[in-house]
């Protein structure tokens, strides 16, 4: 994203569950050009699509649902179970999804851009990114929301968290932590509070 350097990108990343949706739903809302790395990894491995082939050929037809598409839910199963099955999936999608990325990033303008990245500590992709925010909630609660949105028992929950940057390493990589254990309206003062923020310094950033 190298030509992209006169636009401030800020990376929002957190935990699973953490509200990072919601949050960047937020930003969107008060014009923000918004590019979600899971919605990007959803367009490439769109049925049909090579990336696809190759997950089926990686991993086996059985990850490919009736319609033709990709069984997320049965695959992240495995993929959270098995450290090296999760670096070889990895291997296939990310290059393609920042790929995307870079391609959204170069026509989507914005005094700013928010930068969807999940796995931004994870796999040090800050330097994607001129800000790194991170939504922040306790971990007891990822679960509980985990639960009641995925149906995921109380062990699938613990692994997936398991697998994921610990909170304590998200903090500390953070520029601007946004808490969400509140409501919409606390969650959206934090947004608004981290927006004029971020104003300001693409103003100052130089031509």
């Amino acid at each position: 994203m190298d030509g992209q350097a006169r636009i401030l990108r800020v990376g929002l990343t957190g935990g699973i569950a953490s509200g990072k949706s919601t949050v960047a739903r937020l930003f969107s809302a008060l014009g923000v050009p918004i590019i979600d790395a899971d919605v990007l990894s959803r367009e490439v491995t769109a049925p049909g699509s090579p990336l696809l082939r190759h997950i089926a050929e990686r991993f086996g037809e059985a990850f490919i649902g009736a319609d033709g598409s990709l069984d997320r839910r049965a695959l992240r199963r495995v993929v959270f179970a098995d450290p090296q099955v999760r670096a070889d999936l990895e291997a296939l999608t990310h290059p393609a999804i920042f790929q995307a990325m870079e391609q959204r990033s170069a026509t989507a303008g914005g005094p700013y851009q928010v930068l969807v990245l999940p796995l931004l500590v994870e796999k040090s992709h800050a330097t994607l990114a001129h800000r790194v925010l991170v939504v922040d909630c306790d971990e007891s609660l990822q679960i509980r929301r985990l639960q009641a949105r995925d149906g995921s028992t109380l062990e699938e929950a613990r692994a997936i968290l398991a697998a994921q940057a610990p909170r304590a390493a998200r903090l500390q990589a953070a520029d601007e932590v946004i808490t969400n254990d509140g409501d919409l309206q606390s969650l959206r003062i934090q947004v608004e509070r981290c927006h004029s923020r971020y104003l300001q310094l693409a103003a100052q950033a130089p031509p």
